[in-house]
C-alpha cells in the first residue's frame, strides 16, 4: 500500500506519469486524486453536441450512426474514414486517415468516448483523429465493474492523456492507496453527513450515482473552504495575541495640521473609514485592515492621514507600491500634499515629527542610483525618514527601520501573504497593517469573503469626479470607429487635453511575447505616421530604466506629451487630470477588472473621460461579451464579481492570482459564500479550543503543507 505523498511515478511509471506532470504538474498520488472530474456521462445519455465550439478540446459520449472509408490521393492509395456520430438530435463526424480498420471497430450503432479538439471544415464541426473508447460489456472485470456503474467520469485532459487514461491511473492509485488519515475532524464529517476522505475519493472519482459524486464534491468543497479558513482562524488568534505599541491620535501634530490645510472637504466614506483606522491604530495589538474602494475614490488620502498619525506618535510608515512607475507616483503626490510639512524631497535634513514640524518623505527603489538608495536606507534604519515609500526593495532583508509603526501595502492583488508577512515579521513589535485596493479582483475577493483582514469599503467618489464613458470599437466589423476614435484624440489634443493608449505587448524584439496582438513600438510608429502625425507622443514600459520612466511620466504629468503609448504600467495609481481619453488596443486581451482599473487613469479633472475599447473579437463571443459587460457599468465591484465568475480563482494564499494548481479547485468564491461562512465559524470554534491544533493531526498536516507550498512558491519566485 502507498499513502498520498508517494512520488506518482513509483505507482503509473515514468511513461505515464510525464505526460500527467507535464500537463497538470503532478507529482505525487494526492495531486492526481484531486485532479477531481469536471462532469459525469451516464450511460445511455448522450452528450449535447449542439454545444460544442471550435478550439474545444472535448471528451464525448455518443452512437455511432455511420461508418464510411473514401479512397485519396495519386491512384487511390490513401485513405480516409468518416465516422458520423450522433446525440440523437445532432450530428459530429471523426475523421481519420489511413485508419481503414476502423470500419470494423467503430460498428454502427455503437457506443463510445471521443476526445479532441473541435475544428471546422466545410461549415461543419469535426474531430480530427480523435481518441476513441468503445464502451461495451467486456469479459475485463475492471470494465465490467465501471459500466456496472453506469457513470463515467469525466477529467480535464489532453491529447496525450485523454479523460478515460486518466480514469485507469486514479483507478489504480484507488486500489493502491491505504488509509488515509482526514483534515476533517470526525464531529464536524459526521454533523454533515460527509464520507470519510477515503470514501469521498472514491465516490468522486468510482460513484456508483449521481448522489455518490454529489455527495463527495460536497464534502470536498467544504474542506477547501475548512482547511483555509482555519489558516486565518490563527492568524487571528494570533494577533490577538500579539503585541503592538499604540498609536493614538496626537493633539496639534501633523496630522491635524495636514487635515487644516487641505483644499477640499473629505467625503463622508473617507471620515468614517478614517475614523475606523484612527481607532485601530490606538489598539495595542496591529491592526489588519483591507481597504478596498473604486477607482478614484480617496485611498490615498485616508492611507496618509493613518501614516501621519503613526509619525506623529513617533513612529515609522511604509508604503509599499507594485510598480517603480506606482511607487514614483505616490512619492510626488504625497510630497505635493503635504507641502511644507515633508522636508527633504530628495535629500536635507530634519528628524521624523521634529521640531520644525515636518517630517521627511524618502523613496526606496530597486533601480535608484547607489547614492540615493544609500540615503534612503540611512534614513530608514535611522529614523530619520518618517515615511518611506517603495516597491519589493522595502521587502529585502537588508532594509531596516528603526521602529516601523505602520505598512501600507497598495494594490494588494499583487502581493500575496507571504510577502506581506516578510516586511512585518522583521519588526521587533509587530507594526500595524493597512491594505488598499481598487476593484477588487479575484483572489482579493477571494480573501476578503474568507476573513483575513477587517474590511471597509470607499463607495463615495469625491465631489466634482468626472464620469467616464466606455465604448467598445469592434474594428473587424466597424473599422471606421476606430478612424473616429483617432480623430476624438486629436480634438482632445487640440483643446489642450492629453491622451493614452495602452497595448498589451512592448514588442522589442522579447522573445517572451506572442505575436498575435499589436506592440507598443508597432502602434506608436503607425500612429507618429499616420493618425496622430504632428502630436507629441511618448512610450512608457516596465522595460525601461527607473530614470526614463520617471522622465517621462514627470513630462507627461507637465503636459510636455500628448499621448503617452504604454502597457499596463499605468494600470494603477498615475494620476494626470488633464487626461481625458484612453484607447485600449486588443481589449479583449485584458481582464474586466483590469480594464476598469485603466480607465480609471482618465476623468480625473474638471472633464469627463472616454475610454475606447478596441477589440477584433466577433460579436456574441466570451470575450466580446466581457468587453460590453465593462462598457455597460461603472461599478467595479460588479464587475469584480463578474470577473471572478468568468476567470479562474487565484490561489488565496500566495500571489499568483491564478494557475492550474489553484488552491480551491470545487470552491467557488462568489457562490460558495454559505460554505465559507460555515466552515468559517466552524474553524473558528476548533482554533479557539485548540490553537494548535494538536488534537487534530490530520488538519494540522494539511494548514502546514497548504502553508508550506505557497511559501515555497513565494522564496522560488524572490
Amino acid at each position: 500500500m502507498v499513502d498520498p505523498s508517494t512520488k506518482l511515478v513509483n505507482v503509473l511509471g515514468d511513461k505515464t506519469t510525464k505526460p500527467l506532470t507535464k500537463a497538470f504538474d503532478m507529482l505525487v498520488v494526492e495531486d492526481l486524486l484531486r485532479h477531481y472530474p469536471r462532469r459525469y456521462a451516464e450511460l445511455g445519455k448522450l452528450t449535447d453536441l449542439s454545444g460544442l465550439e471550435a478550439g474545444q478540446h472535448v471528451t464525448i459520449m455518443a452512437r455511432v450512426a455511420s461508418v464510411k472509408n473514401y479512397s485519396f490521393g495519386p491512384g487511390g492509395r490513401r485513405t480516409r474514414t468518416e465516422v458520423v456520430v450522433t446525440d440523437g438530435t445532432g450530428q459530429l463526424t471523426l475523421t481519420f486517415f489511413q485508419q481503414g480498420w476502423r470500419l470494423k471497430s467503430m460498428e454502427e450503432g455503437s457506443l463510445g468516448l471521443a476526445a479532441g479538439v473541435v475544428s471546422e471544415f466545410n461549415r461543419k464541426l469535426q474531430l480530427t483523429h480523435p481518441d476513441w473508447e468503445p464502451i461495451r460489456v467486456s469479459d475485463d472485470p475492471i470494465e465490467s465493474s465501471r459500466l456496472s456503474r453506469g457513470v463515467i467520469p469525466l477529467y480535464r485532459a489532453t491529447a496525450k492523456m485523454p479523460s478515460w487514461k486518466i480514469e485507469q491511473c486514479v483507478g489504480l492509485c484507488l486500489d493502491a492507496v491505504g488509509a488515509l488519515d482526514d483534515p476533517l475532524p470526525d464531529e464536524v464529517r459526521s454533523a454533515r453527513g460527509f464520507y470519510d476522505l477515503s470514501g469521498s475519493f472514491e465516490a468522486i472519482h468510482r460513484p456508483r450515482n449521481a448522489k455518490d459524486w454529489q455527495g463527495a464534491r460536497d464534502r470536498f468543497r467544504f474542506e477547501e473552504a475548512f482547511v483555509v479558513q482555519t489558516i486565518f482562524a490563527q492568524r487571528r488568534t494570533a494577533l490577538e495575541h500579539e503585541r503592538a505599541t499604540p498609536r493614538p491620535l496626537t493633539k496639534g501634530g501633523l496630522r491635524e495640521r495636514f487635515e487644516r490645510q487641505l483644499p477640499f472637504e473629505l467625503t463622508a466614506g473617507q471620515e468614517s473609514v478614517g475614523a475606523e483606522v484612527a481607532a485601530d491604530l490606538a489598539l495595542t495589538h496591529p491592526m489588519h485592515r483591507l481597504l478596498q474602494g473604486e477607482v478614484g475614490s480617496g485611498k490615498t488620502i485616508v492611507a496618509l492621514l493613518a501614516m501621519l498619525q503613526v509619525v506623529d506618535a513617533g513612529a515609522q510608515a511604509a508604503l509599499l507600491a507594485p510598480t517603480e512607475v506606482l511607487a514614483a507616483q505616490h512619492f510626488r503626490a504625497i510630497t505635493a500634499m503635504l507641502g511644507d510639512l515633508a522636508l527633504g524631497v530628495l535629500g536635507g535634513a530634519g528628524m521624523l515629527g521634529g521640531t520644525d514640524g515636518a517630517t521627511r518623505v524618502r523613496l526606496l527603489t530597486g533601480s535608484q542610483g547607489a547614492k540615493a538608495r544609500k540615503e534612503s536606507l540611512l534614513d530608514a534604519a535611522s529614523g530619520e525618514a518618517g515615511i518611506v515609500i517603495g516597491t519589493h526593495a522595502l521587502i529585502q532583508d537588508h532594509v531596516q527601520f528603526a521602529e516601523l509603526g505602520l505598512l501600507v501595502v497598495d494594490e494588494q492583488h499583487r502581493f500575496g501573504v507571504e510577502q506581506r508577512a516578510a516586511l512585518v515579521d522583521r519588526a521587533e513589535v509587530a507594526p500595524h497593517v493597512l491594505v488598499m485596493t481598487a476593484t477588487p479582483i479575484p483572489r482579493t475577493i477571494a480573501m476578503s469573503v474568507f476573513g483575513d483582514l477587517e474590511v471597509s469599503t470607499l463607495r463615495e467618489l469625491p465631489a466634482g469626479r468626472q464620469p467616464i464613458q466606455t465604448t467598445v470599437v469592434p474594428y473587424a466589423q466597424r473599422p471606421t470607429w476606430l478612424e473616429r476614435g483617432w480623430q476624438r484624440v486629436r480634438e482632445e489634443v487640440g483643446r489642450g487635453r492629453q491622451a493614452y493608449v495602452v497595448v498589451s505587448r512592448i514588442g522589442d524584439g522579447d522573445d517572451g511575447e506572442t505575436k498575435e496582438t499589436t506592440s507598443l513600438v508597432e502602434v506608436r510608429e503607425e500612429l507618429e505616421g499616420g493618425a496622430l502625425h504632428g502630436l507629441r507622443l511618448g512610450s512608457l514600459h516596465g522595460r525601461m530604466g527607473a530614470d526614463d520612466k520617471d522622465a517621462t511620466m514627470n513630462a507627461f504629468a507637465r503636459g510636455e506629451i500628448d499621448v503617452l503609448v504604454a502597457t499596463t504600467v499605468v494600470e494603477v495609481g498615475v494620476d494626470v487630470p488633464n487626461a481625458t481619453v484612453m484607447v485600449v488596443m486588443d481589449a479583449d486581451r485584458f481582464g474586466m477588472s483590469q480594464l476598469h482599473q485603466l480607465r480609471g487613469r482618465v476623468g480625473r479633472g474638471s472633464e469627463a473621460g472616454l475610454c475606447l475599447l478596441v477589440t477584433l473579437t466577433e460579436d456574441g463571443s466570451p470575450a466580446r461579451e466581457r468587453l460590453d459587460a465593462v462598457a455597460s457599468t461603472s461599478d467595479g465591484f460588479e464587475l469584480s464579481r463578474l470577473d471572478v465568475e468568468l476567470r479562474r480563482e487565484g490561489d488565496v494564499l500566495g500571489a499568483r492570482q491564478s494557475g492550474v494548481r489553484s488552491s480551491l479547485r470545487l470552491l467557488s468564491v462568489v457562490k460558495d459564500g454559505d460554505v465559507i461562512e460555515e466552515a468559517r465559524r466552524v474553524a473558528d470554534a476548533i482554533v479557539s479550543a485548540d490553537p494548535t491544533l494538536a488534537s487534530h493531526p490530520a488538519l494540522a498536516s494539511a494548514v502546514h503543507e497548504l502553508e508550506h507550498s505557497e511559501r515555497a512558491d513565494y522564496l522560488e519566485r524572490t
